[in-house]
């Protein structure tokens, strides 16, 4: 069921992926063929007019044998100051924790981690200090944000 689900998933971004992201099965073989489709790289644009704006975000999916029924394992590649992101990638997001639902496809997913980055919640945090700086200086978090995105998330990285 799983490998199904995914070859899906793999042909829909394959021939008309949604503007702003990208995603593929990591590991290829000698040929050029995908080989784990439990195990994907994935892309995202940051949102236009928030401070990720011009920074392309490397994910890392793990997908677990019971997907759909149970959600992947998604983090960050890329290095993130973000209040729902821990120091190691993890994801602090409901739909991929408690409101997990088997209709859930790559796309939801990742329009849900694009909208996470825009409207982040400092009140489940993972990080506490971008959590903090978040609620109490707004501004500093902003500028962080775009540091951040200049220096980890540069397209051409």
């Amino acid at each position: 069921m799983a490998q199904r689900r995914l070859a899906r998933d793999y042909k829909i971004f394959s021939t008309n992926p949604p503007p702003g992201f990208t995603a593929h099965p990591r590991a290829i073989d000698q040929f050029g063929e995908k080989v784990d489709l439990f195990d994907w790289i994935a892309t995202i644009q940051g949102p236009e007019n928030s401070p990720f704006e011009g920074g392309l975000f490397k994910l890392h999916f793990k997908f677990p044998a019971e997907f759909p029924y149970k959600p992947p394992c998604v983090t960050f590649i890329t290095k993130m100051f973000h209040p729902n992101v821990y120091s190691s990638g993890k994801i602090c997001l409901d739909i991929l924790q408690d409101q997990w639902s088997a209709v859930f496809d790559l796309k939801t997913i990742l329009l849900s981690i694009q909208t996470l980055l825009e409207d982040p919640n400092p009140d489940s945090p993972a990080n506490v200090d971008a959590a903090v700086m978040l609620r109490n200086h707004p501004d500093t978090y902003n500028e962080r944000i775009k540091e951040y995105t200049l220096k980890h998330a540069k397209p051409d990285q």
